[in-house]
């Protein structure tokens, strides 16, 4: 009995707290969809256009978001490095007890006897109060030395920032434009699996009508057959160029969408502009110059081993053993005083180094191996830029040219379908010159949407190097 009635109770505090459970995901999910339909009327999909899409993206691309972490991080090391040359200031605040040594010294006026310490350092009282604020600050090469590395790594990192949220954009636009070639070639599936399905009801038609053999409606409905794959093939491609675009877009990738772009594509700066930018902007270049910087800046670090520190503190406060502004009174040298406790001191130390080992030697060789390392990633940037440069900007202007031929080919094309098929009904062409039209028209189209994904992958590519589109 005891342990049926604990599986019933079981089952009742479950059944009430299953409602609890699932608010909060049910809230969450609708919190979801509302932000992923944000900006779109109910019920219709939301319109994207490609720098939509890359707002959307920079807060939702992992390596993105750590490079910007890292350079917000790099910029607060900064301001660590400067804080590090400047003077600090602190609070002391302690009380100290000593055990007594048993022997009792005669008060000065006005106090009683006292037990001794048994440590000398307590100031000859079993009880000692120190309350003192502190200032102080250390002069060295090193700390410069941190100063300069930190505006390095600084620049080091929004270089890198830089380089990630071109590559976003870069991928963003080379994904917006599949999606919307890969729209355009579903819809060029769907016209060619019509067409196909026109073109076999007129082979029957013929047929019917003893203008053709069957032979020909065979051909027509393979043809047919061939179209329905292929359209599937692209409606399934589009699906998942969408979901891979939706992934960067939305919380739920799944979210209904529409891609806005201009017909035409935009045209190709010249190359004496690209050229510039790519000298003035090129983001790599910069985080390798930043990065040599950084090692000279270890160099410099290394070698501030060698110099001595020099370090000024400044204390003022109580180290008395009354805690109070003033000391019990005492007898001097006749007239008994109330002396101050409340005073100042300062230091100035001075530290030589004078023999570690050669660990500092060793550590002055390694940063001089990193600095030359830097060096030649230095150059050999240098020498990838012009390289990726000039290969980029033909892969541009190549695409460029050809979209005018593809353009060509394509009004070509639905020129000679047209007049094959005219042909073919006129009795005066075959069903394969037919057929063969068909698969050139829509290769045609086909060839099209890819020369304007590649034109605008290429001009993202240029962005890369010099910043602008």
């Amino acid at each position: 009995m005891k342990r049926l009635y604990s599986k019933r109770w079981n089952r009742t505090i479950g059944r009430a707290c299953l409602p609890c459970l699932l608010l909060p995901a049910l809230a969450v999910l609708a919190q979801t969809r509302v932000s992923a339909g944000a900006g779109a009327a109910p019920g219709q999909p939301v319109a994207i256009t490609l720098e939509d899409a890359i707002h959307r993206a920079q807060s939702s691309d992992p390596a993105y978001v750590a490079a910007q972490a890292t350079k917000k991080t790099a910029a607060l090391d900064r301001s660590i490095a400067v804080a590090g040359l400047l003077p600090s200031a602190r609070i002391l605040s302690q009380d100290i007890y000593v055990q007594p040594n048993g022997v009792t010294s005669d008060g000065d006026a006005g106090e009683p006897n006292a037990p001794l310490p048994r440590f000398v350092s307590a100031d000859a009282r079993p009880w000692e109060y120190i309350a003192q604020g502190t200032v102080d600050e250390t002069f060295s090469v090193a700390g410069t030395a941190a100063v300069r590395r930190a505006n390095a790594a600084a620049a080091q990192a929004a270089a890198e920032q830089e380089i990630a949220r071109r590559g976003l954009v870069a991928g963003v636009t080379a994904l917006f434009y599949t999606v919307l070639a890969a729209e355009h070639k579903l819809t060029v599936a769907q016209q060619a699996r019509d067409e196909a399905a026109d073109f076999t009801k007129i082979t029957e038609e013929r047929e019917q009508a003893r203008e053709a053999a069957h032979a020909d409606v065979v051909k027509a409905q393979l043809e047919e057959q061939t179209r329905d794959r292929e359209f599937e093939d692209a409606q399934l491609a589009a699906e998942r160029a969408r979901l891979e675009l939706g992934v960067l877009l939305f919380p739920d990738p799944r979210t209904p969408y529409t891609l806005s772009a201009a017909e035409a594509a935009p045209p190709l700066a010249s190359r004496e502009d690209i050229d510039a930018a790519a000298a003035k902007n090129n983001p790599e270049l910069k985080s390798a110059l930043a990065a040599l910087s950084v090692s000279n800046a270890d160099v410099l670090a290394a070698r501030a081993a060698y110099l001595p520190d020099v370090r000024l503190d400044f204390m003022y406060g109580i180290d008395a053993n009354q805690f109070a502004v003033n000391a019990p009174l005492t007898a001097v040298n006749g007239p008994l005083i109330r002396p101050h406790n409340l005073g100042y001191s300062t230091s100035f130390t001075v530290n030589l180094p004078v023999w570690d080992w050669l660990a500092t030697e060793h550590k002055v060789k390694q940063s001089e191996i990193r600095r030359e390392a830097a060096q030649v990633t230095l150059t050999a940037t240098q020498r990838q830029l012009i390289a990726r440069l000039d290969e980029a900007y033909s892969e541009a202007a190549t695409a460029r040219d050809q979209l005018a031929s593809l353009d060509q080919s394509v009004a070509t094309a639905a020129e000679s379908l047209r007049l094959t098929k005219e042909a073919y009904q006129g009795g005066e062409g075959t069903v394969l010159e037919v057929v063969d039209a068909q698969n050139a028209y829509v290769t045609a189209q086909m060839a099209r949407e890819d020369g304007r994904v590649r034109y605008e992958t290429a001009r993202a590519e240029l962005q890369t190097l010099t910043g602008t589109m």
